[in-house]
């Protein structure tokens, strides 16, 4: 009990430094994942990481194919670019096939009016600039209360509540992960567009594990590797 009241205060007072949450991943270069639909691995959702001086790129690949009867019946193919400046992102861009229908966003920082403006296939305007970009390499997902779905621009406002701290298995061995409940704040959003994922976070590198959901099926994104320098 104790242990899991000092782990949610620390979610609470690591709301305050949200923007410097970049810092947390130098020295990665490689962040695999396996997706998985009703427990049969269907794609990847992998990141590439270039660091600089005071900047980071990330690369996202994402392709999964769901398979009935031998037709596809849904597919995702996307590739995205995240630039960020002094912990801070600056620029998004991303193409995706969705049942090969072609969805984007290019999302750039305005310095003028200090926030981000979004053309996107779903969503066209301007966002805080603490709305962060949907894409599960970044544990600030788990502390902000707005962001911007990868694969159209829409804006997305969630609640995050901490569950509790777990043990779970990984690759023959177990890790002591801090779980998530990640919800929209709107509750009566149709199925398809509401945020509903259980996320487990490892604390002692900032790694996000394992992203469940379900939506037409049983849904599991899980780590599975990463590198570092």
């Amino acid at each position: 009990m104790k242990k899991a009241l000092f782990s949610l205060i620390l979610f609470f007072l690591s709301i305050s430094n949200i923007s410097a949450h970049t810092s947390h991943y130098k020295g990665i270069k490689v962040i695999n994942m396996d997706v998985f639909r009703n427990g049969k691995l269907i794609g990847y959702s992998n990141y590439f990481f270039t660091h600089g001086k005071n900047t980071l790129e990330v690369k996202n690949y994402t392709k999964f194919k769901v398979k009935l009867l031998k037709l596809v019946i849904f597919s995702i193919s996307g590739e995205s670019l995240e630039k960020y400046k002094d912990g801070k992102l600056v620029s998004y861009h991303s193409t995706t096939f969705q049942n090969d229908k072609e969805k984007y966003v290019k999302l750039k920082f305005d310095e003028q009016y200090n926030n981000f403006y979004i053309d996107g296939s779903s969503y066209k305007g301007r966002a805080d600039p603490n709305t962060i970009i949907g894409h599960w390499w970044n544990h600030k997902i788990l502390k902000s209360d707005k962001q911007i779905s990868p694969i159209s621009g829409s804006i997305k406002k969630q609640t995050v509540k901490f569950i509790g701290t777990e043990s779970i298995k990984f690759n023959k061995k177990n890790y002591i992960l801090h779980h998530y409940k990640l919800m929209s704040q709107n509750s009566n959003l149709p199925e398809d567009k509401r945020l509903d994922f259980d996320i487990w976070l490892n604390p002692k590198n900032n790694l996000i594990y394992k992203i469940t959901y379900e939506k037409a099926g049983k849904w599991e994104y899980r780590l599975k590797n990463f590198e570092i320098n």
